[in-house]
């Protein structure tokens, strides 16, 4: 049987009898692990493997591990790793130096994941931010230059490939211009369709990624009454249409302010909204048994184009990691951050 088109966020170290029962019901496709699961390296392994006991189905599990301020594994446990800005920054150094440490960078986060049994990051970050926009974005993408953005997104995602790890771009079709962090509130671009398609230059360039996730942004010059993750228009036009995007496009979190500001409903409303509008697989991120419930019942069992999708992705995450000297590949980390 095919798994249900949802990803449901852990936030708790190990799972109680409740949770296990409603996975084993459920069979959610994607597992994603938040900072409250993550205790030690052998505690997260003991986790994944529970949890994928739990749903009876190899799942990908996922977490957001970018650097800098999204990391959900953090010091003492674990390494630091660089905003990707740094990155960006390099660049203006030595291009080579720069595109080499984003591959290596994620090339160690991928070594980090995959030990622990975690395959899949939510990351590269294609977004550009512009001068004046939410710093939400900020220093999460790696330069404000479309140009240079995927340059530098795709060393990083062949990084997590050669780990191991599937990747997934976001957020289409761009956060970058939003005014308001859509975790709090509902941003709404007013740009004209011509500045909009700076926005879209990095995601064409990578439209070929396994995965992407949307942005409960409304953009007005596409659809004026619908944030992405819900519009048609926006998905079927923009992302699939002018990106190019073939992969399996997963909704950012149903919890977010932005949706509920969007529409009326609840979680299982959100949930078929955004599968209707095109998303392959909705997120529900709280971590609460209930919250968990109701996004599941507006959710389907992948099928059709969904499913293989999905597959592809499973594929990107199922792959063992090649040959790797960590302790190598810091040094020489460390030595081109410093280039």
């Amino acid at each position: 049987m095919a798994p249900l088109s949802v990803a449901l966020g852990i936030r708790q170290p190990t799972l109680d009898d409740n949770l296990r029962a409603f996975l084993a019901e459920a069979q959610p496709w994607s597992l994603i692990l938040f900072r409250e699961a993550c205790v030690t390296r052998d505690q997260v392994r003991e986790l994944c493997t529970d949890l994928r006991a739990a749903t009876g189905y190899d799942s990908i599990v996922y977490i957001d591990q970018e650097g800098g301020r999204v990391a959900r594994l953090k010091p003492p446990e674990w390494p630091t790793w660089p905003a990707v800005a740094e990155y960006g920054k390099l660049y203006a150094r030595n291009a080579a130096a720069a595109i080499e440490a984003a591959h290596l960078g994620h090339r160690l986060i991928a070594h980090e994941l995959k030990a622990m049994g975690v395959d899949g990051d939510f990351t590269p970050v294609l977004d550009r931010p512009v001068d004046g926009a939410d710093p939400i974005i900020g220093d999460r993408a790696f330069s404000q230059d479309a140009s240079i953005i995927p340059i530098l997104a795709r060393a990083a995602l062949e990084g997590l490939h050669a780990g191991g790890v599937a990747g997934c771009i976001k957020h289409m079709p761009g956060h970058g211009r939003a005014g308001s962090d859509s975790h709090l509130a509902l941003p709404k671009v007013r740009s004209s369709e011509a500045e909009l398609e700076l926005d879209l230059y990095p995601f064409i360039e990578i439209a070929d990624a396994e995965a992407a996730m949307t942005a409960h942004i409304v953009y007005e010059a596409w659809d004026p009454d619908r944030p992405a993750t819900c519009s048609p228009l926006v998905i079927e036009k923009i992302i699939r249409g002018r990106i190019g995007f073939a992969g399996l496009l997963m909704s950012d979190d149903l919890d977010m302010k932005a949706l509920q500001y969007a529409m009326n409903g609840g979680l299982s409303e959100r949930a078929e909204a955004a599968l209707k509008a095109g998303c392959d697989v909705v997120l529900q991120c709280s971590g609460v048994l209930k919250d968990m419930e109701a996004a599941a019942k507006g959710c389907q069992t992948l099928a059709g184009p969904s499913l293989v999708r999905a597959r592809a992705v499973e594929a990107f995450a199922k792959r063992p990691a090649g040959d790797f000297d960590a302790d190598a590949g810091w040094a020489r980390f460390k030595h081109l951050m410093s280039a």
